[in-house]
């Protein structure tokens, strides 16, 4: 930018006489022009504004090599060395530095941190890790996510000062237990792109964002969250979703998944990263959610309602759509369907003629309802976003269910 001011201000000198000289004085122009940027260029170079600008940045400096070529001028770059000691880093405007650090990975962020102790404050600051947090885990983790969190980091001082007044003495991992170790981030196998070289004790806070994203990144935290399908597509979850508790696996870059004691199974491994989503409702599993769109239901709408097999078991959302009763002729014009108490529930991914095929509810007076044959139906949650109706027709099975 520099460059492009010196060069200017030659320009601007010979522009501004140009119309008022002859053909045979633009020469000298040209050439007072090159005198002039050259003398510019020398006092910049030797100048402290060089010294301390420029060489932070780079710690090699383009010269500009002017040549005379008539009436032409021809610029080279030319690589030098340039005399004397690098300049810190630090030694740059905070905005400068402030845009460097936002450009670096989470990886490169730790890498900065241990440095020293001043880029490890900047490094730590939860501005950088937030963008980081909100890209990659943003839609997972919600407010029920950080509640867990919340929970968890209590949990830890609550043992921590139980601990200290049991015993004064402490080893050095016990006085930090209450925090998350920054060389946690680097001994991991699957990590040691990320290693810091740093003989100092650095921590991280474990409030900070920067300790959530690491917990999350190295598994250390199991957050709430819904798997669909879960069992790897069992035919008996297929098309619903389960809350879960998972942790992620960075060297698989897949999810673990602790379910309910009460199913069949209650763990899973290897879940890819679409069939995990942020429960759309904070509803718990075990509650029943209060539906409050029954009077707006009409054939075609989409849905999600809550099943459960028994009383014991929590709830899954599963996917369905409104349908017409078998007297309907199904014409948008002469439909009455909605005008019905009585809501017919389809869940078209079984066959016709299957017990599981459809229910009937009352769109006044639905709680729960149901038995212990056929499981118990609860809350309805009408589907508006066009994203999640999408997902749920990827899941859609390959043949029909029985």
């Amino acid at each position: 930018m520099l460059y492009l001011l010196i060069s200017s201000v030659s320009f601007i000198l010979v522009s501004k006489s140009i119309n008022n000289k002859q053909p045979w004085q633009e020469g000298q122009l040209k050439l007072f022009s090159i005198g002039l940027s050259t003398l510019l260029m020398n006092w910049f170079q030797k100048s402290r504004l060089h010294t301390g600008l420029l060489q932070p940045i780079s710690f090699r400096v383009k010269h500009m090599v002017m040549k005379s070529s008539g009436s032409r001028v021809v610029l080279e770059n030319v690589d030098e060395e340039q005399p004397g000691g690098h300049v810190c880093l630090l030694d740059l405007p905070d905005l400068t530095l402030e845009c460097i650090l936002e450009k670096l990975s989470p990886s490169g962020l730790c890498s900065m941190a241990g440095v020293c102790t001043s880029m490890r404050d900047r490094c730590l600051s939860d501005h950088f890790w937030e963008k980081h947090l909100k890209q990659k885990w943003g839609k997972l983790i919600r407010a029920a996510a950080y509640r867990e969190w919340e929970l968890q980091h209590t949990d830890s001082a609550r043992r921590r000062n139980n601990r200290s007044d049991q015993t004064k003495k402490k080893s050095v991992f016990d006085s930090l237990s209450g925090l998350l170790p920054f060389c946690s981030w680097v001994i991991r196998p699957k990590l040691q792109s990320c290693r810091v070289k740093t003989t100092s004790a650095t921590t991280v806070a474990v409030d900070s964002v920067m300790s959530l994203y690491l917990s999350l990144e190295l598994g250390d935290f199991w957050f709430p969250a819904q798997v669909y399908n879960r069992e790897n597509g069992n035919v008996g979850f297929m098309l619903s979703c389960y809350d879960a508790q998972l942790r992620y696996d960075s060297g698989s870059d897949t999810f673990q998944a602790r379910y309910s004691p009460y199913g069949r199974r209650t763990m899973e491994e290897h879940i890819p990263w679409d069939r995990i989503r942020a429960a759309p409702v904070d509803t718990p599993s075990h509650m029943l959610y209060v539906s409050d769109c029954l009077h707006d239901l009409k054939p075609g709408d989409h849905i999600e309602i809550q099943w459960r097999r028994s009383k014991e078991f929590p709830y899954g959302w599963w996917y369905g759509v409104i349908g017409h009763f078998e007297l309907c002729n199904r014409s948008e014009k002469h439909c009455h369907c909605h005008y019905n108490d009585t809501v017919v529930l389809e869940f078209s991914q079984y066959a016709p003629g299957s017990r599981w095929r459809q229910m009937m509810i009352n769109r006044k007076y639905h709680r729960e309802e149901g038995n212990e044959a056929d499981g118990f139906y609860g809350g309805i949650r009408k589907l508006y976003n066009v994203e999640e109706i999408a997902k749920w027709k990827l899941l859609w099975p390959n043949q029909v269910l029985e």
